[in-house]
């Protein structure tokens, strides 16, 4: 596996999806091999509230200095559209895997369209990023159809990756490590 290497000053930003911190999952690997990583932790109170994750990420971020590229993941894709729409620090680039579609119903084991409504997870921002973003999809994620991700990509102003059939890209999908990872930020640094 190539690690890439990345510059000295650079800190890449992991932002987690609902489940927060997996230890077998791609970002808990990619953690590891970064030379500098900060996660945003997993929230104690209010998990479901968008808010609440938007505000984790912008703590988190607050802790960083100088060039951040932001790694997401699932409903953390999500967290970090909505962020961008608020945000004021300058962001070097994202890359948004598998974003969850917080717009349509789940399935079971996951919120219900009324409980992410409820929670201020709806309706997604549409409008262009203030940052170059990869999104990579997958053609097969149960948590949301490749055609809308194409869609969302378009709007987000963001670069669409076709990942082929990778299910929702976690644990329950096959992976721990994500060996195509690095190629994908070497892009954004």
């Amino acid at each position: 596996m190539n690690t890439g290497s990345y510059p000295a000053d650079l800190t890449f930003l992991i932002v987690p999806g609902l489940r927060d911190h997996v230890e077998d999952h791609w970002q808990t690997h990619l953690a590891k091999q970064l030379p500098k990583s900060v996660t945003v932790p997993p929230l104690e109170h209010d998990k479901l509230s968008r808010a609440a994750r938007v505000q984790a990420l912008d703590d988190a971020l607050a802790t960083i200095e100088g060039p951040v590229i932001i790694v997401a993941h699932s409903a953390g894709c999500i967290t970090t559209v909505h962020w961008a729409q608020q945000q004021g620090r300058k962001i070097h680039g994202a890359l948004l895997a598998t974003p969850a579609d917080v717009e349509n119903p789940m399935p079971a084991g996951y919120p219900t369209l009324e409980q992410l409504q409820a929670n201020g997870w709806s309706p997604m921002p549409r409008s262009p990023l203030p940052f170059p973003t990869l999104v990579a999809a997958s053609r097969n994620d149960p948590l949301a159809q490749f055609e809308r991700m194409h869609q969302l990509s378009m709007d987000w102003g963001a670069r669409l990756v076709d990942l082929g059939e990778v299910g929702h890209l976690n644990p329950a999908a096959g992976y721990g490590p994500w060996d195509g990872v690095h190629a994908l930020l070497q892009e954004l640094v």
